[in-house]
Parts: structure tokens; sequence; C-alpha cells
């Protein structure tokens, strides 16, 4: 039966904010210096006439949501275009419920079609648009969506995923393997998250394939900005215990020797943990499993440090199913881009993938049922980072929090952006500057996902649409 408390979306409005990186980032085998974030304002009602408007944010991450040989800016104007679309297509959204339930809704029903008209609409010879850059067009409208509930009930919207809230449980969205004693009756995603959440996380630094490692390395064409530009000054500014390190997935030689290198140096700065990040680019498990066995042979503290490896094979699972068991026998091994939705995790578990890095570019819906499929089924977690800056690193640390990573949350907006956020920094100092290690959420409070946006001083750009 319908609750008092749903609500539908009635309007929409978009704002495309420019974003420049302070150093290169390197994704696979692009470079991106520059972005656009993706700021959506949505305004939802309920069946008394009650309105709320809430707020989402996502980096229009072009490389990471859409690689391949197309130009870039071919493909960021695919996706803008897409998103001015979803901007009448969620104002015009004929469904009201609970955001779980608006939200699946809208990602099974609405995003494919149009997608598939994107697609066309761009000619039969064109590269078409993936899946995975969709999801990231849409996740601000999933986002603000959850927001505006929560302010329209004057609830922090983590408090609604429950029975109370949520029309339907979780059997409604998801399937258990048949080879898992797992039912998903009476459960809801509350039953799957922590509360209450901590308010730190150990902080994830992101070691990119272009990042300098010593002073040898150094060039002269270094940004003198303050910042840190080398990993043994950024751990010892920060306090770093985490590092990720991008790999190349193509040259084995160069991976172990990063690898190793960073290794050694995090061993020196008193870093603890490393993770492995091959974007996906590996195509025969004997790659990675040669550089772990050549780590534990030559290099056994820098094994022992690795907590787990991060998506090697392509992002398409289904064009690409590789028997991972064999790596996930050495190390535990964390699907990201393959991680489009339960489904997906499902076919993965099945092929030896053992846990799962949660995005909220993927939408907030769609992580949370990821988040309670692979909790069910025994999987481990992570929250990985799409350099989450303004009001995108809100949600995103949210999500790590009560989820209960196996540690902590990446986050690398304040290496490769960090004035980008300097107005949600002084309402939010701790989520934008790591200290001793660690991202501060004590700040977050209030409905919605507790954003605090009336204390945040940002003079937005006109915006880029509006609807309803």
């Amino acid at each position: 039966m319908p609750k008092p408390t749903d609500v539908r979306p009635v309007a929409t409005e978009i704002y495309l904010l420019p974003v420049e990186t302070r150093v290169p980032l390197k994704f696979g085998r692009e470079t991106i210096t520059h972005s656009v974030c993706l700021r959506v304002r949505l305004t939802v009602a309920d069946a008394r006439g009650r309105r709320a408007e809430g707020w989402g944010e996502t980096l229009l991450s072009v490389t990471w949501a859409w690689p391949g040989a197309l130009a870039y800016q071919e493909r960021y104007e695919a996706m803008e275009q897409l998103c001015r679309a979803l901007a009448g297509a969620w104002a015009r959204f004929d469904a009201a419920g609970h955001p779980m339930e608006v939200g699946n809704g809208f990602a099974e029903q609405a995003l494919p079609a149009l997608l598939v008209q994107a697609n066309a609409e761009r000619g039969p010879d064109a590269e078409p648009m993936p899946w995975l850059a969709a999801l990231v067009c849409c996740s601000p409208f999933d986002l603000a969506l959850h927001d505006a509930y929560g302010k329209l009930h004057g609830r922090h919207v983590y408090e609604t995923y429950n029975a109370d809230f949520m029309n339907a449980d979780l059997s409604y969205y998801l399937r258990p393997a048949r080879d898992a004693a797992v039912s998903f009756a009476g459960k809801y995603p509350a039953d799957y998250l922590l509360f209450p959440r901590p308010n730190r996380l150990p902080a994830w630094h992101l070691v990119g394939g272009l990042d300098l490692l010593d002073a040898s390395e150094r060039t002269g064409s270094e940004p003198d900005d303050g910042y840190p530009v080398l990993l043994g000054d950024w751990i010892e500014r920060d306090g770093l215990t985490c590092l990720k390190v991008k790999l190349r997935g193509d040259d084995a030689a160069w991976d172990y020797d990063r690898i190793a290198r960073v290794g050694r140096l995090a061993t020196r700065g008193g870093a603890h943990w490393l993770s492995c990040d091959f974007n996906g680019t590996v195509t025969d498990p004997a790659y990675v499993n040669a550089i772990l066995d050549r780590l534990l042979w030559e290099e056994p503290r820098t094994y022992g440090m690795i907590l787990y490896v991060e998506q090697p094979f392509p992002y398409d699972l289904e064009a690409h199913r590789i028997d991972a068991r064999s790596v996930s026998a050495r190390k535990p091994l964390f699907m990201d881009e393959s991680a489009h939705d339960w489904h997906l995790i499902h076919l993965g578990r099945g092929l030896g993938w053992t846990g799962v890095a949660l995005k909220t570019c993927k939408t907030q819906t769609g992580a949370l049922l990821s988040l309670c499929w692979a909790k069910a089924h025994g999987m481990t977690l992570m929250v990985q980072d799409l350099t989450n800056l303004m009001l995108a690193q809100i949600p995103h640390v949210l999500l790590a929090a009560h989820a209960g990573t196996v540690m902590g949350v990446e986050t690398n907006a304040p290496q490769f952006c960090p004035e980008a956020s300097r107005p949600e920094a002084i309402v939010h100092p701790g989520l934008y500057h790591r200290c001793n290690g660690a991202v501060d959420l004590s700040t977050i409070s209030g409905p919605g996902f507790g954003y605090r946006v009336g204390e945040i001083r940002r003079e937005l750009p006109p915006a880029a649409c509006v609807v309803g």
C-alpha cells in the first residue's frame, strides 16, 4: 500500500561547473586535466502538495565512464546532451514512492529508453554510449531525489531506508544466488547498514600513473601552489596510511616496479595499506598473478600490505567472463567498473570476484541495492572515489560510513582539485582536508544528506536546463 510519505519528482534544474585539476590524472590509457561537475536541483511533492528540493552532484568523468578511441569532446558532448534529456525525463516521471522505489523504477524503465534514443540520435555509425556513462549522468538526479525526500520529512535520509518509509522490502528488488542460503523477504537496506555511523574514516590516497614518487622525477613544471607534489610529502602532510596505486595493466615490468617503489615509500613514511587498480586493462589472470607472485618472493612486506586488487579485467563482465578465481586465491578481488548493479555482482561472484567497490556515481539507489546483495552473500565492500569534490563528497563518504567497508573510503579530490571545494570546506573542513590519515564526517547534519547547503556560499552559474 502507498504511504503518506511517498513523493514524486516534479521539477529539475541542472548546473554545469567546470573543474581544472592541479596535476594530470591518468585513467587507463587516457589523461585528464579538466572536467565538468553536474549539479542537479530536483523538487519533489507528496500527495498533500508539500514540496521540498534536494541536491545531487557528480563529476562527468568521461574517461572513466566511457573509455574508448572516440575523441574526448565528442564523448563529453553526448553525455551532456543526455543530462539535458534526463532533466526533462525526471521532471515528467510519473511514479510516486520512496526514493528507492522511484529511483529503481527510473533506472529500469526510463533510463534504458533514454540511452537508446541518445545513441540513435547520434547515428548508426557512431560509437554507442555505454550504460556506465548513462548511470553517471543519471546519478545526480537520483541523489537529489534522496536528499529532497529526507528534507521533506525532516529526517536524515539514511533514517528512511526501512519499513517505516519504504513500501516494499528487498525481495521486490533482489534475488539471491541459488547456492546461497539467503532470503531478502522482510529485509530492508537498514538491515545491512551501520548505525550509528562512524564519524572518522581512514582516507585512501590515489597514486596516479603520472604522480611523482620522489624528487628525482621532478621536471620543474610542477605546480607551486602550496600543496605537495611528491608522494612522500603527501604521506607526511596528511598522515596517510592507505595508498591506492593506479597501474597500466599492459606493461608488467612498469606495474611491478610501481607497486614495489610505492610499497617502499609507504613503509618509510608509515603507511600500512595498499590497493592495486589495473583499470580494466588486463585480459589474462596470469598477468596479475605473475606480478603478485613476484612481489611475494621479492617484496614480501609490500605484498603483505596489499589489502585488495581492483578491477583488473575489462568492464563488460558479460562479454568477458574471465575466471578470476586464481587471482582471488592470492588477494581479495574487487569489482568496480563492472559492478553496475546487483545482477552483475551476482555474475562476478560466480566468476571468483570476492568484493565490490561501490560508487555513488552509479546512483544512490543502485549503490544501496548492490551493497545489500553483496553483504548478504558474504562479499567485502569498499567505497571508491570518482574525484568527488564539492557536494559530491558528502553522499560519497556517508555511503562508506554506513556500508562498513573493509577500510575507510577513497578520497582524491583533496590532491587533484583542492581549491574547487573551498566554499564547502568552510562548512565541512574535515571532509576536504585529510588529517591523521582520515576524513571527519562530524559536520554532516540535518535532513536529507546533511549538506547544509544554506550555509555554503557558492555562486552557481545560470542553470543549463530548467524543467517544471
